[in-house]
């Protein structure tokens, strides 16, 4: 085996355990029964997110995933538990069985459509090389590369924000 073919090896194990740990996450945040175990597996996931932004030659939305996601959203969410839970009664509800059949189903089905996609298409022998980061380069980047991410960020961070406060509404009404 030569040292070509030991590097492609091992850059395949690197990427499958990012998925890996990125799907056990979603299955941990999705089918935990506490919350704070919920937002540890949505923590883990993230974290798997940043693993394969990091393997596809993206280090700063890598960077940029650790400390928006799973730095403030994941810390925000654990201390607003912290501070609304008041014991372990509140936990989630038993989910119905035909709506948890349909949301496995769903998801085996996109996750195979991902699977044939990725084995079908054609993926490049090796990465495109990086330039010298410069504070200029990097400026330039965030304004044209990289703004798409930002934007999808800062959504996601006000969707956040106004389900933690109509979950702090709706608490403070019953």
């Amino acid at each position: 085996m030569s040292s070509h073919e030991t590097m492609q090896t091992l850059a395949e194990g690197i990427f499958w355990f990012f998925v890996l740990v990125t799907f056990c996450g979603a299955v941990l945040a999705v089918s935990a029964r506490t919350l704070i175990r919920r937002v540890a597996g949505l923590a883990l996931c993230f974290t798997g997110v940043a693993g394969l932004y990091y393997y596809l030659s993206s280090p700063f939305v890598a960077f940029m995933q650790m400390l928006v996601y799973v730095g403030a959203l994941c810390v925000t969410i654990t201390f607003a538990i912290m501070l609304a839970e008041t014991s372990d009664a509140n936990r989630a509800p038993r989910r119905n069985k035909l709506s948890l059949f349909l949301g496995a189903a769903a998801s085996c089905a996109i996750t195979a459509a991902l699977v044939v996609q990725s084995i079908v298409a054609p993926w490049p022998e090796t990465p495109p090389a990086q330039i010298e980061g410069t504070i200029e380069r990097i400026g330039q980047a965030l304004l044209s590369t990289y703004s798409m991410s930002f934007e999808l960020i800062s959504v996601v961070l006000v969707v956040a924000m106004v389900g933690a406060l109509a979950l702090a509404r709706h608490g403070r009404d019953k």
